[in-house]
């Protein structure tokens, strides 16, 4: 059975929308710092769900173009840069081109630069099969047809609540896996795409809550229940609101310990509200912050 998202949740991205929409007015300079801030944490988090060895530090350093510590092999460097590029392109282009298959395989081909040009830039062909855990893949002959109709599912759907399609967008996607290889990084950048057409920031799947993220393609594969995927981006909007927003109002921001600690608050509490996103509290780094004057007000 499909699930969708609450009506509670859909009322508080809408509240935070409309705030978002209305501090931003005049303020692009800073939410592109804010972007740019987050780009090395972005690539990292979906590079590591993929199984890459490097570090958040070394993610940065390589986008920075500083040498590396250790002996990091030339794929998960181009891997780092080719995915940021990707994500940067997104940010810039995302308002004048709607997804359709010729900017998915433009994008594959920048993600797959250098790593493998055989298989940049297409979708898979006769003989090419994959796999994830146990779930095969669709034959390839079938991967260009299924593609356009997950595409067209999604243009035309008019009813459904947007996070709710894209959750089923990317479920579909990688289900489907059009892909040899970059199918995860590639559906991750789709789905920031998807949002900022309709005005919304980017948002940060992470490495931290791979388990859940898994089973949500087990749950859609085995019972087409949407509901974990659509909680992973609804949960995802929420922080990213709050951090913008927090930023945006000028707030001072601060660690959630150092909050507990000055507000005598329970930690434990505060860290539990924070991952259900019931107070305004946002990672950066992986560190757990909260604006000042939005909790005081």
């Amino acid at each position: 059975m499909v699930m969708a998202t609450s009506n509670l949740t859909k009322e508080t991205i809408k509240d935070l929308k409309t705030e978002y929409d209305r501090l931003r007015k005049g303020k692009d300079s800073l939410l592109k710092i804010i972007d740019e801030s987050e780009l090395s944490e972005s690539v990292f988090n979906s590079n590591a769900i993929e199984n890459s060895t490097l570090t958040l530090k070394e993610t940065e350093r390589i986008l920075l173009e500083l040498e590396v510590s250790r002996t990091i092999s030339v794929r998960e460097v181009f891997e780092a840069k080719n995915l940021a590029r990707i994500m940067e392109y997104i940010r810039n282009k995302s308002g004048e081109a709607e997804l359709s298959t010729d900017l998915i395989l433009l994008l594959h081909r920048m993600l797959i630069e250098n790593i493998n040009d055989a298989i940049s830039g297409r979708f898979r062909t006769a003989g090419e099969y994959v796999r994830v855990g146990s779930h095969i893949a669709p034959a390839p002959e079938q991967v260009e047809r299924m593609i356009g109709e997950i595409m067209l599912e999604y243009s035309s759907d008019l009813i459904s609540y947007f996070a709710d399609k894209i959750a089923k967008f990317h479920l579909d996607f990688e289900t489907v896996h059009p892909f040899c290889d970059g199918n995860g990084r590639m559906g991750r950048v789709i789905i920031n795409h998807q949002l900022s057409r309709i005005g919304f920031p980017n948002i940060i799947i992470r490495d931290k809550e791979k388990r859940i993220y898994y089973k949500s393609f087990d749950d859609y594969r085995n019972s087409k229940n949407t509901r974990i995927m659509e909680k992973i981006i609804t949960l995802a909007i929420i922080e990213s609101l709050h951090k913008r927003i927090a930023y945006l109002h000028g707030d001072s921001i601060n660690t959630l310990a150092e909050f507990a600690k000055t507000n005598k608050k329970s930690v434990n509490a505060l860290l539990n509200a924070a991952r259900r996103q019931t107070i305004p509290a946002f990672r950066e780094k992986g560190v757990w912050k909260i604006g000042k004057l939005v909790v005081d007000s």
